[in-house]
């Protein structure tokens, strides 16, 4: 197991400045944004046509001793509106071709979220079985939008040596082991997830009993806290749509690793991911609302590294 970083927080800088903030962190595998919702990326899909500049970026990661975990394009493919759509599926289909080239054999992606009709202008996140327009809703969504595409957009990826990694992220289809499973046996063994415990925490969802679930099906994985905060969550319960940044009254608020949940979770949690079988990157993403940028990437590094030099050090015992 080895740290890694999403670059998406770091979207204003440059690779060179990027590569200098991670050095000293001992992180030496990055995490990529190529479009959609990352923001300004790193890599950028134009170099499908420019090789020379394709090669320099290589040299450059090379030269450092930096690997890539993945190429992130989260976006929405399965947008009602029809441009937004084919904005998010191009960039995927781009950001598959690039990996590629690269010889990145992971692309993260969301599964996206369709309207009700061909007539919707917005996305419906249906999250009741009644009333009964909304199980309607959701069988139309499944069979017309879902598994259509990402058969298709599977068999693409699969010809082309790469998987894709869906992050179960609440407002999408796919959100949880349940929903992972389905798409992943639509659309077959191209498919599989980006497992982020951030996202499980605040549906209740045990992350370790996850990973149990998910198996083989755990392409990826993205090291984010959160904490819940029980004297508004007993208030309001869990769907809270209150901006991110009203920490002091949201019932539950995105962390930095260890802020929401200490070292015996994240031990067992590494635990668990190499019991089934993955033994691989835990890449950091910050997204907390209470820290910089760089406390929480120094914050986060620190307590990981320590967590996995415990595990080989256990390991080496057991031996």
């Amino acid at each position: 197991m080895r740290v890694g970083l999403f670059t998406a927080l770091f979207s204003r800088l440059s690779l060179d400045e990027v590569i200098k903030k991670i050095e000293p962190l001992g992180i030496r595998t990055l995490e990529l944004g190529s479009g959609n919702f990352p923001g300004d990326p790193h890599v950028k899909l134009e170099w499908l046509n420019a090789p020379s500049k394709l090669k320099d970026f290589k040299q450059k990661l090379d030269d450092h001793g930096i690997t890539i975990s993945a190429l992130s394009c989260h976006g929405n493919p399965l947008h009602p509106g029809e441009r937004l759509a084919e904005e998010s599926r191009e960039t995927s289909r781009k950001t598959i071709l690039l990996a590629e080239k690269l010889g990145v054999t992971r692309v993260i992606d969301f599964s996206g979220c369709p309207g009700d009709s061909d007539d919707a202008r917005h996305p419906n996140w249906v999250t009741t079985p009644w009333p009964p327009e909304y199980p309607e809703v959701l069988k139309w969504q499944w069979e017309k939008k879902v598994i259509p595409y990402w058969k298709e957009h599977a068999r693409l990826a699969e010809n082309h040596g790469v998987k894709i990694a869906i992050e179960m992220h609440p407002g999408f289809v796919v959100y949880s082991p349940e929903t992972m499973l389905r798409l992943r046996a639509e659309a077959g063994p191209a498919i599989g997830c980006n497992f982020d415990p951030s996202h499980m925490f605040w549906q209740g969802i045990d992350p370790c009993r996850a990973v149990r679930a998910l198996g083989e099906a755990v392409f990826h994985v993205h090291a984010k806290d959160t904490r819940l905060y029980d004297v508004n969550l007993q208030v309001n319960g869990v769907l809270d749509t209150k901006p991110y940044g009203d920490e002091k009254n949201r019932s539950w608020i995105f962390r930095t690793v260890g802020y929401g949940h200490g070292s015996e979770f994240w031990t067992d949690f590494v635990s668990t991911l190499q019991m089934v079988g993955y033994d691989d990157v835990l890449s950091i993403e910050h997204e907390d609302s209470l820290m910089s940028v760089d406390e929480g990437l120094s914050k986060a590094a620190h307590f990981l590294n320590q967590i996995i030099i415990r595990e080989k050090l256990s390991e080496m015992w057991w031996a």
